[in-house]
């Protein structure tokens, strides 16, 4: 098996494991076990089970950046690109209920994460939807009542809040109807209405 195959499922290890037993409850050695391999390989790849919680967050992340950019490629309308990206953003929190509960319930419990400024792949995700907002108010698709980074920033709390319930909940609602909700809802807030152009 090669590093990065050994690496990745190690990491795969981690997800199932601090799904099930939660960060707190889990250790070093249950997440060896789940990946077959010696404890002491875990720390060939990761500094302990804190960095091993925090990788899985920046692989997530980059997996999604690279769908988001995927699917937004080609795409001219703010309106169907922003409509794109939530229902990406649900597709793929329930593509993997496991990685999905440790993503946004886990992943609050590590307090080096929390206060951590290593957060480029976030930035670059809220950059995805600030740039979709700007060209719809530039275009004269969207009000420019509020600056693009902060809608980008209200979409996303939106969109982890919801993730956070459907990962918590015994018997969540389908996201999909959750993603055609926070579109319209968003999507209403930004119309441009009669009028709003004209600063009226």
């Amino acid at each position: 098996m090669t590093q990065p195959d050994k690496r990745r499922k190690i990491l795969d290890a981690a997800v199932s494991v601090f799904a099930r037993n939660g960060y707190y409850s889990s250790k070093v050695s249950d997440i060896a076990r789940e990946a077959g391999v010696a404890d002491g390989t875990i720390y060939l790849y990761f500094k302990n089970k804190e960095d091993l919680l925090i990788q899985v967050f920046l692989d997530t992340m980059n997996v999604i950046l690279e769908r988001q950019e995927q699917v937004l490629a080609g795409m001219t309308d703010p309106t169907e690109r922003l409509r794109a990206f939530i229902t990406t953003h649900f597709d793929l929190v329930s593509s993997s209920p496991a990685l999905a509960e440790v993503v946004t319930v886990e992943l609050r419990q590590s307090s080096k994460f929390m206060r951590s400024t290593d957060m480029k792949p976030f930035g670059r995700y809220l950059g995805i939807i600030a740039r979709i907002v700007q060209e719809g108010q530039e275009g004269g698709f969207f009000a420019s009542t509020v600056p693009a980074r902060r809608v980008a920033r209200a979409l996303f709390g939106v969109l982890d809040e919801f993730a956070l319930e459907w990962a918590m909940a015994e018997q969540p609602a389908p996201l999909s109807e959750v993603a055609e909700e926070t579109t319209q809802l968003f999507l209403e807030g930004l119309r441009l209405h009669p009028g709003a152009a004209a600063g009226q």
